[in-house]
């Protein structure tokens, strides 16, 4: 049955820290960050002279940029070379981490990134560095600043990105982006704190592994220092908290509004179990194991449009690592925008949406949307839902927010695009669930809720 069509925003997020370390350990190893849309007016990267739908633009490029990004990343012949995986646009990423790290602590901002694994930040002395706003780190003003040695494990982690500096059997790494942007420097173990210290809000994460970048260029945006990595592999803040977390972390995303409110709730990221779970209410599917083992890989089965049922299968999808109907076929990306899938379903999709909407299909005149269509009203139009089947049973219904943006007053699309190669569930289709990443039980879970209470 149709649902009434809602409109929502992007998300893009900062993250500021709401527990002290101490009281993560009295609550069982969990902590919880609060999450601040980029374009929020209370995100410090607002820019008031854009108007909603030029931001909302604006994402969708990002959302391009970033797809490209991940298909290099992806594609068989790459898969021998360890590439940071970012952004690509030169007015930087989507969301934002406050930290401080160091003793004495230095305060910070970096790019909070679920598709990358290295955290890095910019260090002195610098060879090479793009401009940034917060100080750079100084190693030799900490007294917990440690380099590590070639032999380290997480040194061999490194991979073909792994350099050794033979005289002193110290570890450095070089990441390449695919828009020419890198990072090189020595891999070293720090105190960081993630939050604002100045509140005494912060959660203390002692000896954690992360690149300092001692040359740095390309296009990142000025108020960031580096990568904060959130991704699955074995260099990831995620996977470095590990049993203190007890491999769990969740996030719930809320939807935005267009409308410039002073009443802003913000999304949740929890490190550590879930305690106010209600199991019953969730739908699970496995995580799927694949290199590079960065991303959040699960495998979607079929797509219902309203009651119409079409299965995500019998594509010449060029990369057969996400073949429809191949296990692993797409990824949970919180940084992309937009929601990709092959051409070839997408066509069967927006074929049938536009015969249940009934009415004709137009063209977005930006030229990034491929199902626009005309309305004079929200209540002109009856969107329906979209299903998303994955394996498992885990059936998650989207509502017309998660699928379906106001890009003018009076034009309407689908937030969901076709690509040739990599296929993602982006985060607005996210947008009022709570998911749930078990990496002891392999699973990905989602809840329908408001996240705004959560």
């Amino acid at each position: 049955m149709a649902a009434t069509f809602r409109v929502s925003s992007l998300i893009r997020f900062s993250l500021i820290v709401v527990f002290t370390f101490a009281e993560a350990n009295n609550n069982g190893g969990r902590f919880t960050v609060d999450l601040i849309q980029r374009d929020s007016p209370l995100s410090p990267f607002y820019n008031p002279s854009e108007s909603h739908f030029d931001r909302l633009h604006n994402a969708f490029l990002r959302s391009i940029s970033r797809m490209n990004h991940l298909k290099t990343t992806l594609s068989p012949s790459s898969h021998s070379i360890k590439v940071l995986q970012s952004p690509l646009v030169s007015i930087g990423g989507e969301y934002f981490m406050n930290i401080s790290i160091g003793t004495p602590p230095v305060e910070l901002i970096g790019i909070a990134d679920t598709g990358s694994d290295l955290t890095w930040i910019q260090c002195k002395p610098c060879e090479e560095c793009y401009k940034q706003k917060p100080p750079l780190f100084d190693p030799k003003r900490s007294s917990t600043y440690k380099i590590l040695t070639c032999e380290s494990r997480y040194c061999s982690a490194l991979d073909l990105a792994k350099r050794c500096e033979s005289h002193r059997n110290l570890c450095e790494y070089s990441y390449s982006y695919g828009d020419y942007s890198f990072t090189e420097g020595n891999l070293a173990v720090e105190n960081f704190a993630i939050g604002d210290s100045t509140s005494g809000s912060s959660v203390t994460l002692p000896k954690i592994v992360f690149g300092c970048g001692h040359d740095n260029g390309g296009s990142f945006d000025e108020a960031g220092s580096g990568i904060i990595g959130l991704g699955g592999g074995s260099l990831s803040l995620i996977s470095q908290l590990g049993s203190s977390i007890k491999g769990k972390f969740s996030y719930c995303l809320v939807q935005t509004s267009s409308s410039e409110t002073t009443n802003y709730a913000t999304s949740k990221i929890n490190f550590g179990a879930e305690s106010s779970m209600n199991v019953s209410s969730f739908v699970s599917t496995p995580l799927v194991d694949k290199e590079p083992a960065t991303y959040y890989y699960v495998t979607l089965e079929a797509i219902s449009v309203g009651k119409k049922k079409l299965p995500y299968t019998n594509s010449s999808n060029g990369d057969h690592n996400f073949a429809e109907g191949e296990e692993g076929n797409i990824i949970i990306d919180s940084g992309t925008t937009l929601t990709f899938l092959g051409s070839q379903v997408y066509d069967k999709v927006a074929t049938v949406l536009e015969e249940e909407i009934g009415s004709k299909r137009v063209s977005d005149p930006r030229g990034v949307l491929g199902a626009c269509f005309r309305v004079k009203s929200e209540s002109d139009v009856d969107l329906p839902v979209i299903t998303v089947h994955f394996s498992g049973g885990a059936d998650v219904k989207l509502q017309p927010l998660n699928a379906f943006m106001r890009v003018e007053e009076d034009l309407v699309c689908f937030s969901m695009v076709p690509s040739d190669s990599v296929a993602i569930l982006g985060n607005l289709a996210q947008m009022n669930f709570l998911l749930e990443f078990d990496f002891e039980k392999k699973t990905v879970s989602f809840m329908a809720t408001d996240c705004s209470k959560q």
